[in-house]
């Protein structure tokens, strides 16, 4: 059991939940950083029912000043942040040729700067204490590309690309920095989507479905589960390395 302290953004509900509640099982206290306070209140709440240890925590990563703030925060509530899971994400589904620049820096601001404006608010300090684990949330359409997606891919491709770089800069610090990489997954997000898709939502899922060797999507526990793999004490000696949680839709 840990006990090291834990930032998820984006921790709310879908797959931060899943990352909040799994951090939480194994010991980690964990800040559920959101922009839905109010939400990220409830799961809080629903941590310390079950016997972990969370506090809710408002957080914009498009904002350097809400992230320091969110930082700040939580060293006073809980400690300095050990691990940093960067999760917090958006994206709607269009062709490229029917976006536009505000999509584009929206989709970049969230998705790709998100991240580098929390790692670059506290990996300094893991440095300093000589131990810390980041794990940013990629995405197979990172990985191997989506459609509808190519803005997100792309955004998520930078972050592949990213983890590598600041792994090695970091990598004789104590500080490991990996990604995960889900892959179709079972969220309100995703069924928000196969709701406005125009087509039968239950036909959108099935076919997503079977093209999952598995047969089955993704569960937010699923994606968790490797987070707190990346994040454990004993996992000190992976680094830099890109995880897919996909069932083997992807296996390149």
């Amino acid at each position: 059991m840990s006990n090291r302290v834990a930032l998820v953004t984006g921790g709310a509900q879908g797959i931060g939940a899943g990352i909040s509640r799994r951090l939480a099982e194994a010991g980690f206290r964990v800040a559920v950083a959101d922009l839905n306070l109010e939400v990220a209140q409830q799961t809080a709440k629903e941590i310390t029912a079950a016997g972990g240890e969370a506090i809710a925590v408002p957080i914009d990563v498009t904002d350097t000043a809400s992230v320091q703030a969110a930082v700040a925060q939580i060293a006073a509530s809980l400690g300095p942040v050990e691990i940093a899971v960067n999760n917090a994400g958006w994206d709607d589904f269009m062709t490229f040729l029917d976006t536009d620049e505000v999509f584009w820096d929206k989709i970049l601001d969230i998705n790709f700067k998100g991240a580098l404006r929390v790692n670059h608010t506290v990996v300094p300090g893991m440095i300093e204490r000589g131990f810390g684990r980041v794990i940013n949330i990629g995405s197979d359409a990172g990985r191997v590309g989506s459609s509808l997606e190519a803005v997100y891919s792309g955004a998520k491709g930078g972050i592949i690309a990213f983890t590598k770089t600041l792994a090695r800069e970091v990598a004789t610090k104590g500080v490991t920095v990996n990604t995960v990489c889900p892959g179709p997954t079972d969220t309100p997000a995703l069924r928000k989507f196969a709701d406005n898709s125009g087509q039968d939502a239950d036909k959108v899922l099935g076919g997503m479905t079977r093209a999952v060797p598995m047969k089955r999507l993704a569960l937010p526990s699923d994606i968790a589960a490797a987070v707190a793999f990346f994040a454990a004490d004993e996992a000190g000696y992976i680094t830099g390395q890109t995880l897919s949680v996909s069932g083997g839709l992807t296996m390149a």
